[in-house]
């Protein structure tokens, strides 16, 4: 894996000429990203990938000479290999299932929007940041946070549990991911308007829902100091 300092190469293998012209084009838009190549069929993308040695792979699945999947179980055999995320328009479970066990970082389902891959390359390249940052070594924290950054930002449950309020839990949530490290609820509720016994029930729903992570902090005697971050930071 190259360093994530300059663009992340991009290689983008689509069938279809006018579809892998269009994902280039929204992969030029986002942020940290260069596209470096097209191929169109399995032999191109294997080829191009020995020649360009991208960072990552946008990998169709239907190939008029071959299977996506296979390309990426080939490339996955090497001792250095891009990583992989596979573009395709099968929704079947055993091929979700198959790009899974084959370590692909993303499955994005055809058609979609700019947004929509904007949003899964930009959780990629924190995930990778982050992934430099920790050099040799992490801890299960560490682990948890790498995981929680390829998924992306967790978003708010679209029907929120009776006795809550939608802006509030915006707010909460947003005190929590603006804030420079770990907060706890009696700062969450202080910028926010709120109760501290208001804040605490939020944010314990906002942890059911895997949209904060909850860190306990000991002191000396007393009880342990409740403290939020969002997920993936």
């Amino acid at each position: 894996m190259n360093s994530t300092a300059a663009p992340i190469r991009t290689l983008i293998v689509d069938d279809d000429y006018r579809v892998a012209k269009i994902h280039a084009a929204y992969v030029a838009r986002t942020e940290g990203f260069d596209t470096v190549g097209l191929a169109h069929s399995a032999a191109e993308a294997l080829a191009a990938v020995e020649a360009l040695r991208p960072d990552l792979v946008l990998m169709d699945v239907y190939l008029p000479d071959g299977d996506g999947l296979g390309v990426v179980r080939k490339l996955m055999e090497r001792d250095e290999h891009p990583d992989c995320v596979v573009i395709t328009a099968a929704r079947d479970v055993d091929t979700v299932r198959t790009a899974m066990q084959l370590g692909a970082v993303h499955y994005l389902v055809k058609p979609f929007g700019f947004n929509t891959l904007n949003d899964k390359l930009t959780a990629y390249r924190s995930m990778r940041l982050r992934m430099e940052a920790l050099k040799d070594q992490a801890d299960q924290s560490d682990v948890d946070a790498l995981f929680g950054l390829l998924r992306g930002p967790a978003t708010l449950p679209s029907v929120p549990v009776k006795g809550h309020s939608a802006p509030t839990l915006e707010l909460i949530r947003d005190a929590v991911r603006s804030a420079p490290g770990p907060i706890s609820a009696a700062e969450v509720a202080e910028q926010v308007g709120v109760s501290r016994a208001t804040a605490q029930r939020y944010l314990s729903y906002l942890t059911q829902h895997g949209i904060v992570r909850l860190q306990l902090r000991y002191g000396v005697t007393g009880r342990p100091e409740h403290l939020y971050t969002a997920a993936g930071q």
